[in-house]
């Protein structure tokens, strides 16, 4: 788990990685692919459809039920998205302003995805990645996600960098990848949310 800085994301371990993508990837050169740019737009609107499918229409008693007495309510998960949304974005910005790297990669795009589905491996956010428990309407923090989301999404809409010349050291993937990272990490919270409102104490309205 790479905890580092503001962002506490899984390390896929090598041998894992090895297995799925069948060793060292290297960075390809140039622009985004038509493929990869459908590939990264689609899963982008997938998560951002998911998440609002799943949050609107609650009422305050389902928002915040709390499945277990140190667990996250669907508002905090929310509202955590909200806060790490900036912090990726900042993660991606700055491996774009290093230099080009030649380096090989272990971890591939497969590995990236299968993090967005795979919930048996739990984790606990570092305290910059805490829900600060400010946010209190579900419709103001969907908003406010939405416009995080959109802004990476109009970003990879039309960008010319080189994603896959850049790497994020945190992570140790490439930029193309982070971005894709971003987008399976919502995934995740919308598995949790999905969690949340299958408890048995879940309010009813």
């Amino acid at each position: 788990m790479v905890t580092s800085g503001s962002i506490t994301i899984m390390r896929i371990p090598l041998a894992i990685a090895a297995l799925v993508v069948g060793g060292m990837v290297p960075l390809a050169a140039g622009q985004l692919t038509a493929l990869e740019r459908g590939h990264l737009l689609a899963h982008l609107e997938m998560t951002s459809g998911w998440l609002a499918d799943e949050v609107s229409g609650l009422s305050e008693a389902q928002a915040t039920f709390r499945p277990a007495e140190n667990a996250w309510n669907i508002l905090e998960v929310l509202e955590h998205l909200i806060v790490v949304g900036p912090i990726y974005w900042n993660d991606l910005q700055k491996s774009l302003q290093a230099p080009p790297s030649k380096r090989s990669l272990a971890t591939g795009d497969a590995v990236i995805l299968w993090y967005g589905i795979d919930r048996t491996r739990r984790e606990t956010a570092i305290p910059p990645e805490q829900p600060p428990r400010r946010l209190r309407d579900l419709q103001a923090g969907l908003a406010a996600y939405r416009a995080q989301h959109a802004k990476l999404v109009d970003y990879i809409k039309a960008t010319k960098d080189d994603l896959r010349a850049h790497v994020v050291e945190r992570q140790a993937c490439d930029a193309y990848q982070w971005a894709l990272l971003i987008s399976t990490h919502e995934q995740r919270h919308v598995l949790q949310i999905r969690e949340i409102k299958a408890h048995a104490g879940f309010p009813k309205r």
